[in-house]
């Protein structure tokens, strides 16, 4: 019997409509459409660039204190 290929869905709610993203090896599927990067589907959805690792809460962003970002 073949291999299955194992895949990872992603989810989000934005402006109250839930995303969909299939992860594969060679990319990523978003309604549809093939995209090469998280990122590119982040601006796809929003209209703006985001870091598609933070969009999906993949990472958690960094927050500095007041004093790292003055040095």
């Amino acid at each position: 019997m073949g291999e299955v290929a194992r895949t990872t869905v992603l989810r989000r709610v934005f402006n109250g409509v839930a995303h969909e993203v299939t992860i594969y090896a060679d990319g990523f599927d978003y309604a549809g459409e093939r995209f090469k990067t998280l990122s590119a589907i982040a601006k796809h959805i929003t209209g703006t660039p985001w870091n598609g690792f933070l969009f999906f809460g993949l990472k958690k962003r960094v927050e500095t204190t007041s004093e790292e970002s003055a040095a």
